[in-house]
């Protein structure tokens, strides 16, 4: 687990390179791969599709297209899409390492498909830096956030990322950046598909603020109906279902003593369905976010992206992408409910035990 200090001479770094102008270029990439989604989806009319395959493709080109200014369909991306597709179906359901502290110097312990995929995404990830690195000393590289990441230093320090530490930020960033927003967006898809007067009304806002073209930059505030759909889903699955912190100091909560380097367990999942916190915690209710009692129990207990200090920094690019995907490929098909309902379960995020069914019609 990376130190506070570390986390902050990340931030240094990482932060820097998010602004610039670089939100109009960010929009661009992630309206391309929403575009070539939506394309793909709309092809399938007549068939019941898995979208977990689908989301997951629509979120890795969006990332790497902002990383590296490559789409999915590169080689090497697609490569790396793949092993982290096998990463994640090596892994176990719950990760006892993270509840348990063991102290740094003592191995954790993976199976081997889990160490084989790992390894496979390192190799991969480090040719991508590598040549990337080529190109900045050669004068060639595109303007993109992997060149803002390794050509910004830190300002305290003078210090810039080595390239071991520049492949950390990558995979982290694409495990981030795709995996939790794939899932999310498979969720809220479903749950359009299940909920048929929320999809129609969702597919005319889309129609009406995007057009037929390509996406305007100012699209995305004014997509509000896709927005609270988006953030409905993350309430019911969110991507990441809890979390473990460990106390820096001795704290009592709720009369319970929690002695410092206790690993303590926030779950998203529990919070954002209890029923003294939200009306009809269950059930799907996109407008409960234009309420006074859900504006209340989002500031009280809305945490899919964490908070404070740890708070996930890719959170605005989320939601950015999360509305805007889903605008674009309602636009383009409709969806219907599969054979089967989606049961949830939670691997690296919340998944389909037996993938996410919906049937695709034209729109």
């Amino acid at each position: 687990m990376t130190n506070g200090a570390e986390w902050e001479a990340q931030r240094r770094i990482i932060d820097p390179a998010f602004e610039g102008g670089r939100l109009r270029d960010v929009f661009a990439d992630i309206a391309a791969a929403g575009e070539d989604a939506a394309a793909r989806i709309a092809a399938q009319a007549g068939r019941e599709i898995d979208l977990e395959p689908e989301t997951s493709h629509a979120a890795a080109d969006a990332i790497f297209r902002t990383l590296f200014s490559l789409p999915i369909a590169h080689e090497t991306a697609a490569r790396v899409f793949a092993a982290f597709r096998a990463h994640q179906d090596a892994q176990p359901i719950v990760n006892l390492a993270a509840l348990i502290p063991l102290p740094f110097w003592l191995p954790r312990l993976h199976g081997s498909r889990a160490r084989k995929s790992a390894a496979e995404i390192r190799a991969l990830i480090a040719g991508l830096v590598a040549a990337r690195q080529a190109e900045l000393q050669a004068g060639r590289a595109p303007d993109d956030l992997a060149s803002k990441i390794m050509t910004t230093a830190d300002p305290l320090t003078g210090q810039r990322f080595t390239e071991a530490e520049m492949v950390d930020q990558v995979a982290i960033f694409f495990l981030a950046g795709h995996e939790t927003s794939a899932s999310a967006l498979s969720w809220a898809l479903w749950l359009l598909a299940a909920n048929p007067l929320w999809q129609d009304r969702v597919a005319a806002e889309a129609r009406a603020v995007l057009g037929t073209g390509a996406p305007a930059f100012n699209a995305v505030p004014r997509l509000k109906l896709a927005r609270a759909v988006f953030r409905e889903a993350m309430r019911l699955y969110p991507p990441v279902p809890m979390m473990v912190r460990e106390a820096a100091r001795a704290e009592t909560f709720r009369g319970r003593e929690v002695p410092r380097g206790a690993q303590i367990i926030v779950s998203p999942w529990h919070l954002h369905r209890h029923e003294r916190l939200w009306d009809n915690p269950d059930g799907f209710d996109p407008a409960r976010w234009e309420t006074a009692s859900g504006k209340e129990s989002a500031r009280r207990a809305y945490i899919p992206f964490s908070a404070g200090a740890r708070v996930c920094p890719g959170a605005g690019f989320a939601m950015i992408e999360g509305p805007l995907m889903i605008a674009m490929i309602l636009r383009a098909a409709r969806l219907e409910p599969g054979a089967a309902a989606p049961i949830p379960i939670a691997r690296l995020t919340v998944r389909g035990r037996d993938g996410i069914s919906v049937r695709i019609a034209a729109r």
